[in-house]
């Protein structure tokens, strides 16, 4: 794994701001940050000189930015004080400054560091990443803390990778006893030369330079002592030594070219959706056209099906009624067998005793030719007085008819006659009427499902019959 320990004091937008090292805004508005993991990173300052976790910081607590204020007013306000008094006696009041100046002044603002060891890919725990930069930083404090002063750090384990972000100043006692914030003049008194002390001082050859190999080199000593495999190249350059903001730019534009090339993926299936649309929608019309012939033939089956099932429920009436007859057969067959004996007492009767009349009276018709075509002399008076009293009795039989009839219906209409009788008959015509009822009712119920069978419930629409 690669150590990395990134200087900077000031971008673009100027001095670096330390509101985003303790989170002194809202997280909730930065897409880099998990919010559910910030309560636990760890904040230090100069002037509560006490490791504190975000979620338990109070009103007591300094923001980094106060502590950097208070550090800068109580270490340099004699400097500024006495460079103003300086400046109006040569009369450049417009050089005059204020403590504050001087904390975000590019020149004299705090140097931030950043710190981390491996990579996204690959990294080590916050703890030991914690605990290898406090004995880094402790070493430091020891060796170069006359001239060194660090004012803050935080641990971030709310980013992709496990990070500290620490800020110090370098200052330097002045020919007027005052301490001043001056990097090049602080590293020279502490005894450190020009990377190259054959060339003249610059940018790329100043004793910054030595100082920053230096503390690699402490830190990568401290991250072998601790078991870790580090690359001990420097890798100089690129993405790691950008600014905070173009490293941000950078990513958000590899992020922009993924996005562009997913949204020309979706165009092509935006534009093949379209496609299937315009088919759907021709497909949709020729199914509103067959819905529409569906409907019109729904109309005409719903007409058919109220009146069948106006037929049906007259069918079903007229079963019920006939299972309830069934149910009631004995009740049925005796009102029938009442019924059929008093007509029979009625009109039987009278008919069967005219019935017996008639062929008595032809009978005796008969009998009388017979003795009128006797020849016995003898016999002949004899025959005359049978004829006599047989034409007298034949005269006599409406009478006898009348009294037969009268005595026979008295007989059937007598009550324990009757119900006798009535008994009887409801017996004998009770399986013949069970057996009509059950034809009957037969032919209702197999009317009904020849019409549930040719006549659907339901119509359909043209979907369903897709």
């Amino acid at each position: 794994m690669r150590v990395s320990r990134h200087n900077g004091r000031c971008g673009k937008n100027g001095s670096y701001n330390s509101k985003h090292n303790d989170r002194e805004f809202d997280v909730s508005n930065a897409e880099n940050i998990k919010e559910d993991l910030t309560p636990y990173n760890v904040y230090w300052n100069c002037i509560d000189r006490v490791p504190v976790f975000d979620k338990d910081r109070d009103e007591n607590c300094h923001t980094f930015t106060e502590a950097e204020k208070e550090f800068y007013d109580l270490c340099y306000t004699d400097y500024i004080d006495g460079q103003n008094e300086r400046n109006k006696e040569a009369r450049h009041l417009e050089r005059c400054r204020t403590t504050d100046d001087l904390r975000t002044d590019k020149r004299t603002c705090p140097e931030e560091t950043i710190y981390q060891i491996g990579s996204v890919e690959e990294t080590i725990e916050h703890g030991v990443l914690l605990e290898i930069v406090s004995e880094f930083m402790t070493t430091m404090q020891e060796r170069y803390g006359s001239n060194v002063h660090i004012l803050d750090w935080a641990l971030h384990i709310d980013e992709s990778t496990p990070h500290i972000h620490e800020r110090h100043v370098f200052d330097v006692t002045n020919k007027y006893g005052e301490r001043q914030p001056k990097q090049e003049k602080a590293l020279k008194q502490l005894g450190f030369e020009l990377p190259d002390p054959s060339k003249p001082q610059g940018r790329y050859n100043n004793r910054k330079m030595s100082y920053d190999a230096e503390c690699r080199k402490l830190l990568i000593d401290i991250c072998k002592k601790h078991g870790l495999e580090i690359i001990e190249e420097p890798m100089y350059g690129g993405k790691k030594y950008q600014e905070k903001q173009e490293y941000i730019i950078t990513k958000i534009n590899g992020e922009l070219s993924e996005l562009r090339d997913k949204l020309s993926s979706v165009q092509m299936l935006y534009d093949e959706a379209l496609v299937l649309n315009e088919n759907l929608s021709e497909k949709n019309g020729r199914l509103s056209a067959e819905n529409e012939k569906l409907t019109l033939n729904n109309d005409d089956l719903a007409t058919e099906n109220k009146k069948l099932l106006e037929d049906k429920s007259r069918l079903e009436a007229e079963l019920e009624k006939k299972q309830v007859e069934i149910s009631d057969i004995d009740t049925f067959a005796s009102t029938v067998a009442s019924h059929a004996y008093d007509k029979a007492c009625e009109k039987l009767v009278g008919e069967i005793a005219s019935c017996v009349t008639d062929e008595e009276s032809k009978e005796l018709d008969r009998f009388k030719s017979k003795i009128q075509e006797s020849t016995n002399p003898v016999t002949k008076v004899v025959n005359r007085f049978a004829l006599e009293q047989l034409t007298i009795f034949q005269n006599g039989l409406t009478k006898i008819k009348d009294r037969v009839i009268k005595t026979v219906r008295k007989t059937f209409a007598s009550p324990s006659k009757k119900t006798k009788l009535q008994i009887e008959i409801a017996e004998g015509i009770k399986p013949s009427l069970l057996k009509d009822l059950h034809v009957t009712v037969r032919g209702i119920r197999e009317n009904k499902e020849a019409d549930s069978i040719s006549h659907p419930k339901k119509p359909r629409t043209a979907e369903q019959s897709l």
